[in-house]
């Protein structure tokens, strides 16, 4: 679980770094982002090699309706990161769409995940969202909204998200994983 905890806190803390630090962030000019990227990456790799590492204690059950909910949250949690919500016409004026794709995430993977190390994976993540979030409204209380776009642009990256669920779904068989079921 080690391995699993420190990427978890590399990322909190590559993000947070500029919300709580933001007059050293901005000394370190534009060049110190291509180090955030790289422990970024290194956060990253390290929840996944923390998390296939740690043991299967299980907390809870799986419930077949889980799978069909879980499936439906992702492809809303991919349309939320994706360009669409600002593009669009349906949530162009929602303020932080990622970070709420980012938290349908997390609820879709804890819905099929009920081990300890999933809970810590995935609700530290949630957890990091809604400080994340939390800490942006603070910084800049002032949102004026996007431009209205079409709905042709929400289609088209709805469009994009089911495809994109189906192959990040194929990913996760290749490791084992029943995202569709089975």
């Amino acid at each position: 679980m080690f391995v699993l905890i420190l990427g978890l806190a590399l990322w909190v803390a590559a993000h947070v770094f500029k919300r709580v630090a933001p007059a050293k962030r901005a000394s370190l000019g534009e060049a110190f982002k291509g180090r955030i990227a790289l422990i970024l990456f290194l956060s990253v790799a390290l929840m996944i090699v923390g998390y296939r590492m740690a043991d299967t204690i299980h907390l809870w059950g799986r419930p077949g309706w889980t799978t069909p909910v879980n499936n439906i949250l992702m492809v809303l949690a991919l349309y939320f990161t994706t360009p669409g919500p600002k593009k669009g016409v349906l949530f162009h004026n929602m303020r932080h769409p990622m970070l709420f794709g980012f938290m349908l995430w997390v609820v879709a993977h804890l819905l099929v995940n009920g081990d300890l190390a999933s809970l810590i994976l995935f609700g530290g993540l949630g957890l990091w969202a809604v400080t994340q979030l939390t800490m942006i409204n603070r910084a800049e209380p002032e949102f004026t909204g996007n431009p209205k776009g079409s709905i042709a642009k929400d289609g088209m990256f709805f469009g994009i998200s089911i495809l994109l669920v189906g192959v990040i779904g194929y990913i996760h068989t290749l490791f084992g994983l029943t995202p569709f079921g089975g």
